[in-house]
């Protein structure tokens, strides 16, 4: 008998490892094994040893045999793939965990078997139910067999439902590689977190908001299995539960035991999981040289606006707006970090618009902000929701632009860059008329409070001067049926209405051209009174700001007078997913909840 001085990381490994991270049971299981003489049949007869250890578990008290039964149920539903003990393991450990008997006393917070008790309960009950097609966790109430009895199940088919939509199609948590994203991210608690889609043929649209909501969404969802009287219910073999299924949305914790625990999700998961089905990737390029992409797929929806989350009154909207070939998508980091953030997951709802952006910036303005205004008056019509009229708008590049032009009085000035002539002046179709004049007049939208101009070419951008980008301004088709609109209204109103070249209306290229009158007009109108402005600008590189870039933009085209703040991130062009820029924008969010 001896000890000797050995590396003590290798020492913390041996006293912390257990099945979940290492495959072999814990130094807590194994010393019990061996206090009963039950090791070696452990190894030769895991089920004969199992049964010999729930045999001699006491009525009250107990908790190294409840922790080490459920942790060698796991070990050996790993190895022989009989879900029973998957269950099994869930339900020792809940017995552990919430018992009913007042003489038990709940563990203690640095009790090492408290969070491993946690996970072999979260892990045991995802793997028990994880029995469908590919892997799928199948809702089955009814009889369920445990090696030693069988558990009643229940489960209420009111809470399969999220945002008007019914869930389908659960996938276990645990079984996702998560990819593209800098962070994944838990939220540690007590459940089995699963991933839920939306059932596709759900047309029930009742809840507001809900044809905004895409219909590949993946929803984070965890399932609590509540055990009646669970330490009285094993002495007898035959246990009553009911299942519990959670989003976000219905709260972040769950009354058990005498207290309440926060529920474990898979946030990011979940999002990733989202993007990697999306039809965002495709749309970038092919709705950027064609109006004729359609990009928000659903067919009901009317707009570009969509929702991630259900509407929910006294939130503040965050919304979204992506540049030039580009889409949601590319805000995923940024999305990542913001709803795992209890400051601000609470206070405010993300809502993306997606646009085919190689259509004039007036012309997919005005779409905007249409959506916009129409999504307040659908979910809000008696103006009762304040938080709704206090948006953030955080536009990138091109969108930018478009949420400037939120937050702008412009009067007649675009419109005068086309024709001398007043609206009133012109004949033609009213709902030609009505989206002409939605491109070329703006005024401050009442409802935004605030903008985060991010990559912003203010001035232009350099590079739509360039000859290469002409060539690709002319690849680009615009709204067909606008452009027949347009071209029957100026052949009703001869000499009225000035074409640029040969082109009727312009792209979004013709309009980035640092000389185009329309960046010109746009550069020149000051920010609305009341609305607070932030600008983040990248730079690519460590020389003086007058000279520099971010490969897209110059700094000298970015920086306006008049905002907030102005914050210089080291990066190219693409830094809406930069963790400075992350960073910026959260201290942003946070500061508008102060000034409320």
């Amino acid at each position: 008998m001896r000890v000797e001085r050995t590396d003590p990381t290798l020492v913390q490994r041996q006293v912390t490892s257990n099945v979940l991270n290492s495959g072999q049971p814990s130094a807590l299981s194994v010393q019990l094994l061996q206090r009963f003489d039950l090791y070696l049949k452990f190894q030769e007869d895991p089920v004969g040893a199992l049964h010999d250890l729930h045999a001699g578990l006491e009525p009250t008290g107990d908790r190294y045999r409840l922790f080490a039964l459920s942790e060698l149920s796991y070990l050996y539903a790993e190895k022989s793939d009989d879900r029973s003990y998957y269950l099994a393991a869930a339900v020792y450990a809940y017995a552990l965990l919430f018992s009913e008997l007042e003489t038990d006393v709940p563990l203690d917070p640095s009790d090492p078997r408290l969070r491993v008790a946690c996970d072999l309960y979260n892990r045991g009950l995802a793997e028990a139910l994880a029995i469908g097609p590919g892997g799928e966790w199948l809702i089955e109430p009814g009889t369920h067999i445990l090696p030693f009895g069988a558990l009643d199940l229940e489960a209420s088919s009111a809470a399969l439902s999220w945002g008007g939509y019914r869930l389908e199609h659960f996938v276990p948590a645990a079984d996702l590689e998560v990819r593209g994203l800098r962070n994944r991210y838990r939220r540690a608690g007590i459940g089995a977190p699963l991933i839920a889609g939306l059932w596709k043929e759900d047309t029930d649209r009742v809840v507001a908001g809900h044809r905004r909501i895409p219909s590949n969404l993946k929803i984070p969802v965890t399932a609590f299995l509540r055990i009646e009287n669970p330490r009285a219910s094993l002495g007898r073999g035959w246990l009553k539960g009911n299942l519990e299924i959670y989003s976000t949305e219905d709260g972040l914790h769950v009354g058990a035991g005498e207290r309440d625990w926060p529920l474990e999700f898979e946030l990011s998961s979940a999002l990733a999981y989202t993007l990697g089905e999306s039809h965002w990737w495709d749309f970038e390029l092919a709705g950027f040289f064609s109006a004729a992409v359609n990009p928000w797929h659903d067919k009901g929806a009317e707009d570009g606006l969509l929702f991630v989350q259900p509407y929910r009154p006294g939130r503040i909207p965050i919304v979204l707006v992506h540049g030039t070939a580009s889409s949601p998508a590319r805000w995923a980091d940024l999305i990542n970090e913001l709803v795992i953030d209890d400051r601000i997951v609470g206070r405010y709802q993300i809502w993306l618009y997606i646009y085919n952006s190689g259509n004039p910036i007036g012309y997919s303005a005005g779409v905007m902000r249409e959506s916009l205004e129409r999504a307040v008056s659908e979910l809000d019509p008696d103006g009762r929701d304040a938080a709704l009229r206090r948006m953030v708008i955080i536009g990138h590049s091109q969108g930018g632009l478009l949420t400037r032009l939120t937050v702008v009085d412009s009067g007649l000035k675009f419109w005068h860059n086309a024709t001398e002539y007043p609206p009133e002046a012109f004949v033609g179709d009213p709902d030609t008329l009505r989206a002409l004049q939605s491109s070329l007049i703006f005024t401050p939208e009442p409802f935004v409070k605030r903008v985060v101009f991010v990559c912003t070419p203010q001035r232009g951008s350099y590079l739509a001067a360039m000859s290469v980008a002409g060539l690709v301004s002319s690849l680009v088709t615009g709204p067909s049926e606008l452009t027949k609109r347009v071209a029957d209204l100026v052949s009703l109103n001869p000499g009225k209405i000035a074409l640029s070249g040969m082109r009727l209306m312009p792209t979004s290229i013709d309009n980035m051209r640092p000389g185009s009158r329309f960046i010109k007009t746009l550069a020149r109108l000051p920010i609305a009174p009341g609305v607070h402005a932030h600008s983040i600008i990248a730079v690519d590189g460590d020389g003086p700001l007058k000279d520099a870039s971010d490969g897209v933009v110059r700094y000298s085209s970015a920086h306006i007078k008049g905002v907030d703040s102005e914050k210089i991130v080291r990066s190219g062009h693409s830094a809406q997913g930069n963790p400075e820029t992350i960073e910026e924008i959260r201290r942003i969010l946070l500061l508008n909840l102060q000034e409320e």
